[in-house]
């Protein structure tokens, strides 16, 4: 005798299912690294669009060597 319990499964459209997952998205992101012999400098840059809105991030960073 199985006593695990029964799920009932159904259908969903991907209309239903996009706005279930919150939907459609797009991005990109870049980075640079650069070393001299004085000092290290690093960059990043991320950008997200979706219908939910647009988010986009960036940083930077320098070390003296």
């Amino acid at each position: 005798m199985n006593l695990a319990p029964q799920v009932a499964t159904a259908e969903i459209s991907d209309a239903d299912l996009d706005a279930v997952s919150g939907g459609l998205a797009a991005g990109g992101s870049g980075g640079l690294f650069l070393e001299t012999p004085v000092a290290e400098v690093c960059a990043d840059v991320l950008a997200v669009a979706s219908v939910e809105g647009l988010g986009m991030g960036a940083s930077a960073r320098t070390t003296a060597l």
